[in-house]
Order: structure tokens, then C-alpha cells, then sequence
């Protein structure tokens, strides 16, 4: 099943991402794939904002990782854009995140390195354009 949505303001895809979380559990893979400044970080803010309240999600680009913990769930946010490929993900840890909600951003880096059930989420558009987000859950199952 697939969905596509269009958003007019960063503010509409936090509420977005925040809708789309009232869904996700303990274990869940979000993949994130878009331009720069397509939105990804403003959708895991909404992801946060209902699963981890009152977290000060930024751009983890330098970090690789933020970790964001809500009373019932963790949820762990990855920007893979500065690793070359899927090998430098063991060099950060990348495969001991098992316990939370895993939100990477640039997964079409990784693509071998998915599991083999995940909502993938593409965001189109960056600026000022209007943004189409298609959420749709993937399993190789």
C-alpha cells in the first residue's frame, strides 16, 4: 500500500510525519530518500514530536546519529549523506541499533543494507516548491 500526500509548508510535513508515527513500533525501519532541503529532518521532527515529546530534533549530518528517548520508545535518527556506502555503517554502529525506531535519512545510499520490511518515504520538491511525500511500507516477506 502506498500513500502520497502533498505538503505546503514545513510545518504540514511535521504534522505529516507526526500522523504517519501513530503507526510505528518498537523495531520499525523509516527510510528516508529526498533532495537537500527536500524535508526529511521536518518529517522526523513530527515523527518525534508525538513518540519522543519535547526532543530538539536537528539534523544529525555531522553526527550520523541522534538519539531522541520518549517514556515507551527511543527513537534513533540517522543522516547517512556524509558515508561513502553501506561498509562505512558498521564503522558507526549503524547495526546496533535494535531497540527503537530507526528514521535514516539517504537510504538510496544503502540500499543493500535495508531489512527486509520498512516504510520507505520519499520526499519530491525542495525551496519553496510544494512537497509530494509517498509513504509506502516495503517487504521482501
Amino acid at each position: 500500500m502506498k500513500i502520497e500526500l502533498l505538503s505546503e509548508s514545513v510545518e504540514n510535513t511535521e504534522n505529516i510525519g507526526k500522523s504517519f508515527a501513530d503507526q510505528l513500533k518498537k523495531g520499525d525501519f523509516v527510510a528516508l530518500v529526498g533532495d537537500l532541503g527536500a524535508g526529511k529532518t521536518a518529517f522526523v521532527r513530527g515523527m518525534a514530536s508525538l513518540l519522543t515529546p519535547n526532543a530538539q530534533v536537528c539534523s544529525p549530518t555531522y553526527a550520523i546519529v541522534n538519539e531522541y528517548n520518549g517514556d515507551k520508545i527511543r527513537l534513533c535518527h540517522f543522516d547517512i549523506y556524509r558515508l561513502a556506502d553501506a561498509d562505512d555503517l558498521e564503522s558507526v554502529g549503524f547495526y546496533d541499533y535494535k531497540d527503537c525506531v530507526m528514521a535514516v535519512e539517504w537510504c538510496d545510499k544503502i540500499k543493500e543494507a535495508l531489512p527486509d520490511e520498512y516504510y520507505l518515504v520519499t520526499i519530491l520538491g525542495s525551496g519553496d516548491e510544494t512537497r509530494r511525500i509517498s509513504i509506502e511500507k516495503i517487504s521482501d516477506q
